[in-house]
């Protein structure tokens, strides 16, 4: 049995940052629902035990994950370890639970998003979006070998991302579909996509977000909340001012762990989409920068991790994930502060919600997966030819515009499909 690789010092980092998030959001998660969960449960700590359940649920998937060696069987074979078998398990298991959302997914606030297991509630968009990215990780992966041209994989990403985004919008849930578009975005960033074609996807992506905010009346009155609140401060705009009425009553250090006022249903969703307001309010500026620092360690450690990673479905899942968790943080909090429409999206790690922190503490499990293995052995893309006398070259090298070192000859295929 091959011997364990232990984890390097920025894994560690990474993981710390996820804990520090995970039991501080564990406690806000008890301080912000307890008021609610008595008068409404009769338990104080209705969310908290659920909460608790959940982190160790999803600790276990993040030791569970880490252990995934994506470099083992061979290439082409059916081994449930390989990364062509697995991401395309994920996606479609994922894909299926969302068509179940349809056919008999559970409402709430006016989206069905959940799935009624008896036990608990699923929430099969969440699984979707790293389905998503592990599949076009993989298409990538191919692309850079020249087995797919640009074109070939632009029409294969959007067979895959198709039908997931289309099922997520009529849950409707255009947060979620926004974050994986991101992280989606990110990853044809780091595999080396010419500027002309990510510039394309995004001439069709913006106009297409801005038709879809003008055809349903409820998003179009969340733009308008935002830009002016208090034009409806009893309906479009009462959310956002309640949280900064939080905010702002919370000044440098807070008003005290537990003693937040706007909890005592003030603030609509005060321990899922509104937790960061809480943060604020009872913990004050140092508590908020508290959370942004720890993302932002978040961030730096799993981009390195990506960076460090010398194979290219490694480095394109750990960016992909990283880039996923951290954009979704940042539109969560963006939501709360005023500085962007609220999207009705959790903040990772953070807020209560078992598909989410599971599925969260999951990611955090590959991309240390791929610290853990990544790093130790090259795996060659494209071989150079013996008879050139050349063994500089077992992977592909990239100059800054994306494009390979080797020449033309050489993976000639590859070539090719970049110029297209």
């Amino acid at each position: 049995m091959a011997r364990t690789r232990s984890l390097s010092p920025i894994a560690f980092l990474l993981l710390g940052a996820t804990f520090f998030l995970v039991l501080g959001g564990v406690l806000m998660i008890y301080s912000a629902s307890s008021v609610a969960d008595y008068v409404n449960y009769g338990d104080s700590a209705y969310h908290l035990k659920k909460q608790l359940v959940f982190a160790l649920v999803g600790c276990a998937a993040l030791w569970g994950a880490s252990r995934w060696d994506f470099r083992a069987g061979r290439r082409g074979s059916a081994d449930i370890r390989r990364p062509e078998v697995l991401s395309w398990i994920m996606w479609g298991v994922s894909l299926l639970g969302l068509i179940v959302v349809e056919a008999m997914g559970v409402g709430k606030w006016g989206a069905t998003r959940s799935i009624d297991l008896g036990f608990g509630y699923v929430q099969p968009s969440e699984f979707s979006k790293l389905g998503c990215l592990a599949v076009v990780a993989v298409l990538l992966v191919a692309w850079r070998r020249g087995e797919l041209d640009t074109r070939e994989l632009l029409i294969r990403m959007g067979i895959v991302l198709g039908p997931v985004v289309l099922l997520i919008m009529l849950q409707p849930d255009m947060g979620t579909t926004m974050s994986l578009l991101l992280g989606v975005a990110v990853l044809l960033w780091l595999a080396g996509v010419r500027g002309r074609w990510l510039g394309m996807v995004a001439a069709v992506g913006l106009p297409s977000v801005a038709l879809l905010i003008a055809v349903a009346g409820y998003r179009m009155d969340r733009v308008a909340a935002f830009l002016d609140p208090w034009a409806d401060p009893e309906k479009g705009g009462y959310q956002i001012i309640q949280s900064l009425y939080a905010f702002g009553s919370g000044g440098l250090a807070g008003v005290g762990l537990g003693l937040s006022r706007q909890k005592f249903f003030y603030l609509p969703a005060a321990q899922t989409d509104f937790i960061f307001a809480v943060i604020g309010e009872e913990l004050g500026l140092l508590g908020a920068l508290s959370v942004v620092v720890a993302f932002a360690v978040f961030a730096f450690s799993g981009f390195r991790i990506a960076v460090g990673c010398r194979d290219m479905f490694g480095r394109l899942l750990a960016g992909g994930l990283t880039a996923m968790i951290v954009v979704q943080a940042m539109m969560n909090m963006a939501a709360v502060t005023g500085l962007m429409p609220i999207t009705g999206i959790p903040l990772p790690l953070v807020s209560a919600g078992g598909s989410s922190l599971t599925l969260t503490l999951a990611c955090v499990g590959l991309i240390l997966a791929v610290a853990r293995n990544g790093a130790s052995t090259r795996i060659g893309l494209v071989r150079a030819p013996k008879s050139r006398g050349s063994e500089r070259a077992n992977t592909v090298e990239w100059r800054r515009d994306g494009r390979s070192h080797l020449p033309g000859s050489v993976g000639g295929r590859s070539a090719r499909g970049r110029r297209a």
